[in-house]
């Protein structure tokens, strides 16, 4: 990554324990480089289309408050390593609005972390770091998580 001058650096964060270190990652960098850092949530509301049946609200405002806490986490750790993180929180298929944020904002670097899962669990459960890593147009830094075993 040498002679790389990067400014704005986004970390996509759904808020579990195996981004944490994509978290550190994307810190770091952004602290070596000066770069802002922009912790991404995206709420995967593609496929929910509210029925008032009457929980959506309450379904809602408990999908806002994971949201809120994932961006959190990434705001504090940049503050301990003083680095400024913007939060922002989308809604949509998460890999598509990953994409056009860091398209339509001008980032340098998308940094997301994975389980590294293969197979059926990989097949089943389908990945969104994979999906960001084959069409993006911003370049992609995928950091292995913890796995939880």
């Amino acid at each position: 990554m040498e002679g790389k001058n990067y400014e704005k650096i986004m970390i996509a964060t759904d808020g579990s324990r195996q981004v944490e270190k994509a978290v550190e990652a994307a810190i770091e960098l952004a602290k070596l480089t000066g770069a802002r850092l922009y912790a991404v949530y995206v709420i995967a509301s593609a496929g929910y289309t509210p029925r008032n049946f009457g929980w959506e609200e309450s379904l809602r405002k408990i999908l806002e408050a994971e949201a809120k806490k994932a961006v959190t986490f990434v705001e504090d750790a940049g503050r301990a390593s003083d680095v400024k993180v913007e939060s922002v929180i989308l809604d949509g298929h998460p890999a598509d609005r990953i994409m056009e944020f860091a398209e339509q904002e001008g980032m340098d670097l998308i940094v997301m972390g994975t389980l590294g899962r293969t197979g059926l669990d990989r097949f089943l459960l389908g990945s969104i770091a994979e999906k960001v890593v084959r069409h993006s147009k911003i370049p992609v830094m995928v950091v292995k998580g913890k796995t939880t075993k």
